[in-house]
């Protein structure tokens, strides 16, 4: 039997299914044009920006950093462009592999793979990395011919710092490095992150590093139309890069140079300042070291040879080498007896040649008297006797609120990162510096040795110049300097750098006369009498012997017994001319012995170089580097008519 199908509950059934299927197009219709909404107009401007990045690429456009010269002009760092090749190792598949196949086109050497490693552990694995540098027009030419054969290796023009003059001056002058984890951490943190964007190098050391801001420049950025595959077809607009400043130094890189070559193969510091000013003119630090080494990342096995060495050659002597002034020290000590009442200029000590304090004999040197000794014979001939006495009436403390404001113990602020304090003791500074009891109590006799610069004395160089420099400044006191200009890169307008104002001291004439008097007398008549014999100006200046390691009071000090790293520092503080001061400095020369013999007569030819012009003849510069030199022999040459660098 055949049932009937109802037609009004079948049409009712298809009504009910179309308006559902009608409500889910009509809900699936809704959601479309809900969406079509939220991309075109509430995230209309996100995605347009998406879209242009996909089609465009910002590439930055490093730089050209700024040049380094001296005062006259003479260019210490510079750039210069040459192709690399580079490796992007996220783009590669097999990278020694790669590097391997390379080495077949280009001359890769075992020690820029080991560069190349070391760069990959700072580096993130997308940064382009050189692995050759300084690509000749062969090599280029060769690679440029199976570049198909290595995805994600490129040839690039980049610029290279470059220093000229070597070694000259790299202390001061500073180099430039591969920024690392730490640098771009910083950079990240501040202002500066997108000017570094491209940039891969930054200042390290010296006047790279101090006017790393000024040097580096403005980064520009040029926008590309790119491929699908991502390769520039055309410019779309382009901001340029400004280049950075240059900078112009205080010191005169002829004279630096021979100060260095006059050290030889010693080690040892010298500073040198204009006393009117605070600029200054030479700082040395002896070894040296090749800034160039740096530019491209040095190698495994220059590193070693520069981070090992006894010698030290990456130590900044001027500014971190830490040294007992020894009796340079003495004229500073006869000011301040002088300023606090401690002493007048006619006081007589007598001079037995020894000094006893709590059953302890300290000696003079020589182990003779000077008999009665009044305050200029004291350091014309420089008592020990003299100071030892003056030490133990002034005390220690007396004695540190004296030196502090001429910038023994202190922070001189020169334009140079790293400078060390040093130590000018004090009961205060005892108690901070050591930890057990025992150890914070200052005793009595501690004090006697520090009125001949010893004990816990130590200074850098550049304290002792520029406390030089005060006192033959009538005790004004200018902050040194080594930056007096910068230049811009673009108007060529020169900018001066204004210097700090200078500090007033304000020490009686009457007593810094008493001081200077006696200090040309040390020329004259006292240990550095021989060494400015014929001098066609007067300087003042003073001769120092310090400990590099303590001596008993019982023993005798005898050079050939000890090792060369244990022997006496010889020390020279000075300035001319002695009426009116255009110089002043302060040098050592490592485990030298006698500061007479071998500290005084550097000091002697770079008077002679600014004062009158004159370069020592070879046989001089020969002598003075092995110490057996006194006054200059042999014919002067023109500073003039002696090259910068040796034809």
């Amino acid at each position: 039997m055949t049932e009937l199908r109802s037609s009004e509950a079948d049409a009712t059934r298809f009504r009910m299914r179309a308006l559902v299927i009608g409500a889910v197009v009509f809900f699936a219709f809704c959601l479309v044009v809900a969406r079509l909404v939220f991309l075109q107009v509430v995230r209309h401007e996100d995605l347009a920006a998406q879209a242009e990045s996909n089609r465009t690429a910002v590439v930055p456009i490093v730089p050209n950093r700024g040049l380094i010269m001296d005062r006259n002009g003479v260019v210490l760092a510079t750039n210069y462009s040459a192709y690399t090749l580079e490796i992007t190792p996220s783009r590669t598949g097999s990278l020694d592999g790669t590097i391997d196949e390379l080495s077949k086109v280009v001359d890769i050497q075992t020690r820029d793979r080991r560069r190349f490693k070391r760069l990959m552990e700072e580096s993130r694995n997308f940064e382009s990395l050189p692995i050759r540098t300084r690509l000749t027009d062969e090599e280029v030419a060769r690679f440029t011919a199976q570049r198909y054969r290595f995805p994600g290796v490129d040839i690039k023009a980049r610029l290279f710092r470059n220093y000229p003059l070597g070694d000259v001056g790299s202390h001061a002058i500073g180099y430039i490095g591969r920024i690392n984890q730490n640098e771009k951490a910083r950079i990240q943190d501040s202002e500066d992150e997108a000017n570094y964007r491209g940039t891969e190098y930054i200042g390290k050391l010296g006047i790279e590093q101090s006017f790393e801001s000024a040097l580096h420049g403005s980064t520009g950025v040029e926008q590309m139309e790119t491929s699908a595959g991502g390769r520039a077809v055309r410019k779309l607009s382009s901001h340029a890069a400004t280049p950075g400043d240059s900078v112009m130094l205080s010191i005169d890189i002829k004279l630096q140079k021979m100060i260095e070559d006059l050290f030889g193969d010693r080690r040892g510091a010298l500073v040198a300042i204009d006393p009117r000013s605070g600029e200054v003119l030479a700082l040395v630090s002896k070894p040296t070291f090749d800034p160039n080494l740096f530019v491209e990342g040095i190698d495994v096995e220059n590193w070693a040879a520069l981070n090992e060495s006894l010698d030290k050659p990456l130590l900044n002597r001027a500014l971190r080498g830490t040294y007992p002034p020894g009796s340079t020290y003495k004229p500073f000590m006869a000011l301040a007896a002088l300023e606090t009442g401690k002493r007048t200029a006619s006081a007589i000590t007598q001079d037995n040649g020894s000094w006893t304090f709590g059953g302890h004999t300290f000696r003079s040197h020589g182990d003779h008297g000077l008999g009665a000794v009044d305050m200029h014979l004291s350091i014309v001939k420089s008592s020990n006797v003299y100071y030892y006495a003056l030490a133990n009436d002034m005390g220690v403390d007396l004695m540190h609120d004296f030196m502090k404001p001429l910038g023994f113990g202190q922070i001189t602020g020169i334009d140079l990162n790293g400078e060390l304090r040093g130590v000018l003791p004090s009961q205060e500074w005892k108690r901070n510096a050591y930890r057990r009891p025992e150890q914070k109590k200052w005793y009595a006799g501690e004090t006697i040795s520090l009125g001949i610069g010893q004990g816990y004395n130590t200074f850098t160089m550049l304290q002792l110049a520029h406390a030089t420099a005060t006192v033959a400044n009538s005790g004004v006191r200018h902050r040194p300097h080594l930056a007096i200009a910068t230049v811009d890169a673009v108007s060529r307008e020169r900018r001066e750098i204004t210097p700090d104002a200078p500090v007033d001291l304000h020490y009686k004439p009457e007593n810094v006369a008493v001081v200077r008097r006696a200090l040309v007398s040390v020329t004259q008549e006292g240990t550095s009498t021989r060494v400015f014999a014929g001098a066609r100006y007067l300087s003042a200046g003073k001769t120092g012997t310090a400990q590099a390691v303590t001596i008993g009071q019982k023993d005798k000090y005898n050079a050939s017994k000890l090792q060369e790293h244990q022997r006496d520092h010889a020390l020279y503080m000075a300035y001319a001319p002695a009426e009116n001061p255009q110089i002043a400095l302060a040098l050592v020369v490592e485990n030298a012995g006698f500061g007479a013999a071998h500290a005084a007569p550097i000091a002697r030819r770079v008077f002679d170089y600014w004062l009158l012009g004159e370069y020592p003849s070879e046989e001089d510069m020969l002598a003075v580097q092995k110490g057996q030199a006194a006054a200059p022999i042999g014919k002067p040459r023109k500073v003039a008519d002696v090259p910068l660098i040796a034809p």
